[in-house]
């Protein structure tokens, strides 16, 4: 009884510095997380992209859902924020099996970092993805099958590319799939012009150094949509472009 006496005013702060550290431990976690999806925030994803986009098989990729708003006006929110949860769970477990990580940009827009060893074709790659993602929800309401557009940049096409220059390329061949009604399309060494790229069947090689142009809004954009590789950026390198 002595021992537990002598050894309480030692052990309450104890305890209570270990429960502030979990909960200081379970904001952080949360700060960094999109609730709805569970995936990572926008922060989080550029500190670890950074790094992995140096990987010499990397593939960044950018995803933009179809059709979305009218899944919200014609459903509701509530069925649209089931979508939009289905899609984060199914685009995580998808780069998981290929050594990679996804984030959600905001809205109904995803991007992710994976590595796609040289000779697997990437057509497949992502038809799969596309199927993956539009397996049938039951949303309780309603069942859909949530659709896509995708644009990918390899880091092998752009030697030295940073981030930002491999999300660019991204959402510009995401806009060309989306005015083709295409599932996805690649960036290629066209991407400067216009973000016409190869046909979906085919992954073009090559690429443009896109350092020194400006952060125009890409072509097929919807107006007054920012790309997202800006959003990216720290907010005076967002100013300075």
């Amino acid at each position: 009884m002595n021992l537990i006496l002598q050894a309480l005013p030692v052990a309450v702060p104890t305890i209570g510095w270990v429960t502030h550290a979990c909960y200081l431990g379970r904001r952080v976690r949360a700060a960094r997380t999109d609730r709805l999806t569970g995936l990572m925030r926008r922060e989080e994803f550029t500190a670890r992209a950074r790094k992995a986009v140096r990987h010499p098989h990397a593939v960044v990729l950018l995803l933009d859902l179809n059709g979305f708003k009218q899944i919200n006006d014609t459903h509701g929110h509530d069925v649209g924020d089931q979508v939009i949860a289905a899609v984060g769970r199914r685009l995580a477990a998808w780069c998981r099996e290929r050594g990679g990580f996804a984030a959600r940009l905001g809205g109904d827009e995803f991007t992710a970092v994976v590595r796609i060893a040289p000779g697997t074709d990437p057509a497949a790659e992502m038809a799969h993805l596309s199927a993956r993602l539009s397996a049938p929800l039951d949303t309780g309401r309603v069942t859909l099958a949530p659709r896509a557009s995708i644009g990918l940049c390899h880091t092998g096409h752009r030697p030295g590319a940073g981030l930002s220059e491999l999300l660019r390329g991204a959402d510009e061949a995401m806009y060309a799939a989306k005015r083709r009604g295409d599932p996805w399309r690649p960036a290629t060494a066209g991407a400067g012009t216009g973000g016409e790229a190869a046909p979906a069947a085919r992954h073009g090689a090559g690429g443009t150094d896109l350092r020194d142009r400006r952060a125009a809004t890409a072509p097929g954009r919807r107006p007054g949509r920012p790309a997202p590789h800006l959003t990216l950026l720290p907010p005076a390198r967002r100013k300075a472009c």
